[in-house]
């Protein structure tokens, strides 16, 4: 709050100082008319004046939003990060403290698994997050198929999730199309976005992937299409940037950091690929396409 109420008054300082300037100048230009030399000295003066004040103005505006970003993001990361230690905390009490069937205790066993699953997947993400910013990583590459990968995606997710097999439909390629890359790293990047479309598709979700070569032949296209929430037309591009979150309340009630996306971005781009996002709108759905350069 004390660094947004100070954020806040350089902003206002700025505007009023872009006022005074202006001001002055006007005045000063009326009272000088006859000295055209420093009429032009004035203006040049005046205009660089005006282009400081307006930098120092972006610069404060995308201060406050990186914060808020920043803070939105250690909010999530605790809450992802305290949620699953309380929840093993209490089973391991519960079993220290009292006697229990063996098959109350396969069942907080489970539990316990799952939520430290979800502990080490948010320590994974932080940890990736942290080494795609790191320019001059090199890949270790090896060809790669994607229609493999995709079912090994669709395979752990379903077995994560316990969906049923219609809740992901997979169109598979009519030949095998291969990458070049990391296999651990593409797999991430596709986990993720199936993860996503799973969680923002509500209590239905109808997920459909396909891929094929796009129309030169030179790169494969992967499409993973949802029924959720959708996104606005103005988030498009944002979301896939650190920390970003839309601000929905169907998003900000969902557990997650806001790293997921953009941790996928920084793979496919290490790849020599793009990512983009579509949507209609809210309510409407999104699809995410993926390109990637073939062996």
């Amino acid at each position: 709050m004390r660094r947004r109420k100070t954020a806040i008054f350089f902003l206002v300082l700025g505007i009023c100082l872009i006022a005074l300037a202006i001001a002055l100048n006007v005045g000063w230009i009326l009272l000088n008319l006859r000295e055209v030399a420093m009429l032009v000295l004035g203006i040049i003066f005046f205009a660089l004046i005006i282009t400081g004040l307006t930098l120092n103005t972006i610069f404060l505006i995308r201060e406050i939003r990186r914060n808020e970003q920043h803070d939105a993001f250690i909010n999530a990361v605790t809450h992802e990060l305290k949620t699953p230690i309380a929840s093993i905390k209490l089973y391991l009490e519960t079993l220290k403290a009292r006697e229990v069937t063996a098959e109350k205790r396969r069942e907080f066993y489970d539990v316990m698994l799952a939520d430290s699953d979800r502990l080490l997947h948010t320590v994974e993400q932080v940890l990736r997050a942290g080494g795609a910013k790191e320019k001059g990583q090199r890949l270790q590459p090896e060809n790669v198929d994607l229609g493999a990968l995709l079912s090994e995606c669709i395979a752990l997710t379903r077995s994560q999730r316990h969906l049923e097999e219609t809740v992901v439909r997979f169109t598979e390629p009519s030949e095998p199309l291969f990458v070049s890359g990391s296999h651990s790293d593409l797999r991430t990047a596709f986990a993720n976005l199936l993860e996503n479309a799973i969680k923002y598709s509500g209590g239905d979700p109808k997920i459909s992937i396909r891929i094929k070569t796009s129309p030169i032949g030179k790169r494969a296209e992967i499409f993973v299409k949802d029924s959720g929430i959708g996104i606005p037309s103005g988030d498009l591009k944002r979301i896939f940037k650190r920390f970003y979150r839309v601000p929905n309340a169907a998003v900000s009630q969902s557990p997650g950091s806001g790293l997921g996306l953009y941790i996928v971005k920084s793979i496919i781009k290490r790849h020599g690929g793009r990512v983009s996002a579509q949507s209609r709108g809210e309510g409407m759905g999104s699809t995410f396409l993926v390109q990637l350069p073939l062996v």
